[in-house]
């Protein structure tokens, strides 16, 4: 700031100084060589220092003039005094006024400088936060989100049916039957249900072998939980007016939300044309495996929504809200509006836990299969043996497998490690559960897709899906049963 100060001074102050200065300068020895001035002056002009005096009286006339010389030259020296004390006043006030400049741009500087320390370090701290934040939020992940439910309807006592479940699944396996023709049987499917030519395709075949009535629900499983819930009150409606029967449930995984959504938004429409809901396997509080995809302001949440979206939306042709619809926070804002009417309606839960031993790895599940078309035309047979051949050719089908169980045991096991909560590989049991519900909690290890899926390795000593889903549903007839009599008894008294 100084050096600034003085360059200013100098290139404004200096030429003026020198353009004031009096053109005879020669004033500034007469004031201390007053009697030898004339030969300073002439040696300042140049002349020769020899002097001729001639007499006395030039002397005296000389004598005369260098008086009135030496008292004008004498005014001239304080006139130059006044003005040398002028010029360091005013060169004082000038540097004094670049000082003060220096200073003022130096200050603003300073300012300027410290916004702008101070703006880089709010921004890395802003980033800082954010990053911590981040962080925090994946590492927690579902870990406050899982058993909700039960914490915030702790009022609604859930009872337990696995004993009554075990002993109706014994009865069904040994040839006792309970279902009745008198209701109609709705499955309902869960997401992707559409990619799945098999899902629920064993258990309707031997429902309708028993001579019941059953149907699986034509819904595009990918979208939304209240599309699907009108298209099933829709349909709920179809099957009653077309037969005169009630209509019972079984939803499996995302179709038992659909249906409870069903119930919750049109009870009023609903009511006396339901006879019971069985959740199978259903995130009905939600889930961790959708929360922990989807959660917002984690690592990599746009990266992996994004991927998500290019599976759901271009692959599957699917909707985004199917999945987001079973996260935590979804089903706590669904079912703080709509109540689910538990106290009027028989309604069971039934949940798993998956198996993650390593022979489970190995096990490969049928999910479709594709039909043996013929590839040669027998034309030289003759015509009825022609078409005992194609028909032959045709009901020969290759099973489509894939190690659904191994993905299952991965995210069991994913799971238990990461929260210590036992699940199905989809759903946890705590999740699974409607308060209000008859809770069924079977021992065995069963993965997710093990109900509406069968496996190539069967166990003839153990129950299989279809022997499962008509406990549950007899279960659900025996409730509702009960609970008639118990109001016909209230009525009567």
């Amino acid at each position: 700031f100084l050096c600034a100060g003085i360059f200013f001074f100098f290139t404004e102050n200096v030429f003026g100084c020198i353009d004031w200065i009096p053109q005879r300068h020669e004033v500034q020895f007469s004031a201390y060589y007053g009697g030898s001035l004339p030969d300073t002056e002439r040696y300042i002009h140049g002349q020769s220092s020899a002097l001729s005096i001639s007499n006395t009286t030039e002397e005296l006339s000389i004598s005369s003039t260098t008086e009135e010389q030496a008292a004008h030259r004498i005014s001239e020296i304080t006139i130059f005094r006044n003005g040398v004390s002028e010029i360091c006043q005013r060169s004082y006030a000038s540097w004094s006024s670049y000082i003060l400049r220096g200073y003022r741009l130096g200050q603003r500087l300073a300012l300027h400088l410290r916004g702008l320390c101070s703006l880089f370090v709010n921004e890395i701290n802003t980033k800082l936060t954010r990053s911590l934040h981040r962080f925090w939020t994946t590492l927690q992940g579902s870990s406050e989100d899982i058993g909700w439910l039960q914490r915030t309807q702790m009022s609604l006592y859930s009872v337990d049916g696995t004993s009554r479940f075990q002993e109706l699944l014994h009865d069904v396996r040994n040839g006792m039957h309970y279902l009745p023709d008198t209701l109609v049987y709705l499955l309902i499917p869960g997401l992707f249900s559409n990619h799945s030519p098999l899902y629920f395709l064993n258990t309707k075949r031997f429902f309708s072998k028993m001579g019941l009535t059953c149907h699986i629900a034509k819904i595009h499983s990918e979208a939304s939980v209240e599309k699907n819930a009108r298209e099933l009150k829709l349909y709920i409606e179809e099957l009653y007016w077309g037969s005169g029967k009630q209509v019972l449930l079984l939803g499996h995984s995302k179709g038992g939300v659909d249906a409870a959504a069903a119930l919750s938004l049109y009870w009023s429409e609903l009511k006396g044309k339901v006879a019971g809901l069985a959740l199978v396997q259903s995130p009905y509080g939600g889930t961790p495996v959708a929360s922990d995809i989807l959660r917002e302001g984690q690592i990599a949440d746009r990266e992996t929504r994004r991927i998500m979206e290019l599976i759901v939306c271009k692959l599957i042709k699917g909707d985004m809200r199917a999945l987001e619809d079973l996260t935590y926070d979804k089903r706590k804002d669904f079912i703080s509006k709509h109540r689910l009417p538990v106290d009027e309606l028989p309604i069971v839960s039934f949940h798993t836990e998956a198996s993650t031993a390593p022979t489970v790895l190995a096990t490969l599940t049928r999910i479709a299969q594709a039909e043996l078309l013929p590839l040669l035309t027998v034309a030289p047979l003759p015509r009825f043996l022609s078409e005992y051949a194609e028909s032959l050719l045709a009901s020969l089908k290759l099973p489509v497998v894939m190690p659904v169980s191994a993905a299952m045991a991965a995210t069991a096991l994913h799971l238990r490690l990461r929260y210590g909560e036992s699940s199905d590989g989809l759903v946890t049991r705590r999740d699974a559960e409607v308060p209000g519900s008859v809770v069924v909690r079977p021992e065995r290890r069963l993965d997710h897709a093990w109900l509406v899926f069968s496996t190539l390795s069967r166990r003839r000593a153990e129950a299989d899906a279809t022997q499962v889903c008509e406990a549950l549903l007899a279960m659900l007839v025996e409730i509702g049963g009960k609970r008639r009599r118990c109001l016909i008894e209230e009525i009567v008294t």
